[in-house]
């Protein structure tokens, strides 16, 4: 899949308006190309596959949603007191600033405190999530692809390049019809080890540096 930045594009009708003086292209032609934009994310969430993992998630990760939501309960309990004598003692005359910055430090502690411990809680949920998507988007240029094939489509953008378009330019229902079809539904449990794809690259890339530091080292010898 091929996608124009705005810097592209700008940079192709500055060389054409060089050219054309001397090079123009016949009105047949220039009415062959047709430009069609897809809005990638709105596609990946409207999609089949996408929002029958999200209702399935509810139940097979209901376990970790529930303990989360109770943790969270259980530290916004633990934390209201806290603000609310801050506050009060923020609000004296001569109020203690050293204390105050004692009490600040701590509320801010357990909310940081309680945010790694409910990420953690949700770690399977997130993966999964993020396992879904890969999947979903592993399809994605393909489907992009066949709308565009299908619909005569030569040059597909992305919306964020569009200050005005048509609706007959907006690819996205096209794709998703294509992209339902490709992927009518994804694994919602990913494998034992399975790792994000940016994770993944960075495993790759730390092992590779690895490798070449090792090669790097002088060999040593006997005596």
């Amino acid at each position: 899949m091929n996608i124009v930045t705005k810097s592209a594009l700008g940079a192709v009708l500055a060389a054409a308006s060089v050219v054309a003086p001397a090079v123009v292209a016949p009105a047949a032609a220039q009415s062959n190309e047709r430009v069609a934009f897809v809005n990638v994310q709105a596609v990946v969430v409207n999609s089949t596959a996408y929002q029958t993992a999200q209702t399935q998630r509810q139940t097979t990760y209901a376990a970790q949603l529930q303990q989360a939501e109770t943790r969270r309960a259980a530290i916004q309990a633990q934390l209201d007191p806290l603000i609310t004598a801050f506050n009060t003692a923020r609000q004296q005359p001569n109020a203690d600033q050293a204390a105050l910055q004692q009490q600040a430090a701590q509320i801010q502690q357990i909310q940081q405190n309680g945010q790694n411990e409910l990420q953690q809680i949700l770690a399977p949920v997130a993966l999964s999530q993020a396992y879904v998507e890969e999947q979903i988007r592993e399809q994605l240029g393909t489907a992009i692809q066949n709308a565009a094939r299908a619909q005569g489509v030569t040059l597909v953008i992305s919306p964020e390049t569009i200050l005005h378009a048509e609706a007959s330019h907006n690819l996205n229902e096209a794709t998703l019809a294509q992209l339902n079809s490709l992927l009518p539904s994804a694994q919602l449990v990913p494998p034992d080890g399975w790792l994000p794809a940016e994770m993944r690259a960075q495993q790759e890339a730390a092992a590779a540096a690895q490798v070449q530091a090792g090669a790097q080292q002088p060999a040593t010898t006997g005596r």
